[in-house]
């Protein structure tokens, strides 16, 4: 298991972007799937993106076309480029790898 901290979040425009990264205190080169929920108020917490240690990704339907998520082994690091940013995509984003999950990071789209 390792430890997760999140950052690049922030307040932005609509129609802007963020890079959310999310380091690793250790190796990740072992843990089969990483990602990225989010949870805004009132709501479920829901799949943002996945990545699997082969390279595929799954997307949520709402974000597709819009965010890009990758992974770097060397690095330990998941990231994820969100462009576009709508205002229904505020909510804190958290990450996961394998059974670990970071504390979250707020994201906030609005004019």
């Amino acid at each position: 298991q390792v430890q997760l901290v999140e950052s690049g979040g922030g307040v932005v425009q609509p129609g802007g972007s963020l890079r959310l990264s999310c380091a690793a205190s250790g190796s990740i080169f072992g843990i089969y799937v990483m990602g990225w929920y989010r949870q805004a108020p009132g709501k479920q917490r829901e799949l943002v993106a996945r990545i699997i240690s082969g390279g595929s990704t799954n997307y949520a339907d709402s974000v597709k076309g819009r965010f890009t998520i990758s992974r770097d082994n060397a690095k330990n690091t998941v990231n994820l480029q969100m462009n576009s940013l709508k205002p229904e995509d505020t909510a804190v984003y958290y990450c996961y790898a394998g059974i670990s999950w970071g504390q979250g990071t707020q994201v906030t789209v609005s004019s």
